[in-house]
């Protein structure tokens, strides 16, 4: 039995319907925030990425939470230091990986100072993670500046003993034969301890300007 073709009212109705779907203006999917404009917190970021050792990595790195960020040094601090934290556990189950696999070809130097670099990158986590943790609360209404003057000497003590277990990592290798491994892990390390600095120059300047 032929099945029955649609009438000229079904059709009109259907296509009627699919135009107004699809012809829709994009600001009613998604309506922007008013009162915040996405170039301005970016030209705030790099702005602020001037006062670090690496500007062009400040900026790349954290351009993409502008929204979050807006124009607070708070904020950028803080985002700075996750960027910095995530980086450095992805390099510390990168090296903790290597110490069950690596052996420097019998090297002991080598295997050694692969350790040391895991309990360095350890430490350094704890202390990112320690400066994250104070820098939640350094937000706090009503915080004093004798407080937020010692909370922020804390976090900066933290990212700076973090910055300088980096660099002892890498120290580690000096007397390693060269090799693929050696190179590898000192290349990771650098780039890491780059995001740690910045995140330390970002974390000085907001203390440097002495409100919460």
């Amino acid at each position: 039995m032929p099945s029955e073709t649609p009438g000229p009212l079904l059709l009109f109705t259907f296509f009627l319907s699919t135009f107004l779907l699809y012809s829709q203006p994009i600001s009613t999917v998604a309506s922007p925030d008013p009162a915040f404009s996405q170039s301005s917190g970016t030209d705030y970021i790099r702005s602020s990425c001037g006062a670090t050792l690496y500007p062009e990595i400040c900026y790349t790195s954290l351009s993409r939470y502008a929204s979050a960020v807006k124009q607070s040094p708070s904020r950028l601090a803080r985002v700075a230091i996750g960027v910095s934290l995530s980086r450095t556990r992805r390099l510390a189950a990168y090296v903790s990986n290597l110490t069950r696999h690596e052996d420097f070809g019998g090297d002991h130097r080598g295997a050694a100072a692969l350790h040391d670099c895991l309990s360095n990158m350890g430490d350094a986590v704890d202390e990112m993670s320690g400066s994250l943790k104070q820098m939640r609360k350094v937000g706090a209404a009503g915080l004093s500046a004798e407080s937020f003057q010692f909370q922020m000497s804390n976090v900066e003590t933290w990212m700076s003993a973090a910055l300088t277990d980096e660099e002892t990592c890498t120290d580690g290798f000096e007397d390693v034969a060269d090799g693929a491994v050696k190179t590898e892990v000192c290349n990771r390390v650098e780039d890491a301890k780059k995001f740690t600095s910045n995140a330390l120059a970002l974390v000085n300047t907001y203390a440097a300007a002495g409100t919460p």
